[in-house]
């Protein structure tokens, strides 16, 4: 059963401009590891932005935004080693996950030169 959905596009610019104009906002938003596999991307910034479109889709689908504590780094979107992104949640939200007895999430990214988008499905 589908406990939620969630969609979000940004645009790539938008990424790059904080990246480019704050030293702290990759800290601040991004995990190490996160960090680390979009810097070896030669389009790193598209990597970034869809991240975090990944992260407002999954606060969409879970249906908290951003109430109850969650901060961006709780929601780490990384890769299998077939490529797959996959969502690990730290936190906040992870006990929320755990508090609503929730299942799978599955995770699709995709990045244009332009615009990034990314959609969450949350199993119960």
């Amino acid at each position: 059963m589908i406990f939620g959905i969630g969609i979000d596009n940004i645009e790539v610019v938008r990424i790059k401009k904080q990246i480019n104009d704050s030293v702290k906002f990759k800290e601040k938003i991004f995990t190490a590891k996160e960090i680390e596999y979009c810097e070896s991307k030669k389009n790193y910034t598209e990597s970034f932005a869809a991240r975090f479109a990944a992260k407002e889709a999954f606060l969409k689908a879970i249906g908290t935004g951003w109430s109850n504590g969650i901060q961006f780094k709780d929601i780490e979107i990384l890769n299998d080693k077939k490529g797959k992104p996959v969502i690990y949640l730290h936190g906040k939200a992870k006990q929320i996950k755990l508090d609503k007895e929730l299942g799978n999430i599955q995770v699709s990214l995709s990045h244009l030169k332009e615009i990034a988008t990314a959609i969450i499905i949350i199993e119960k």
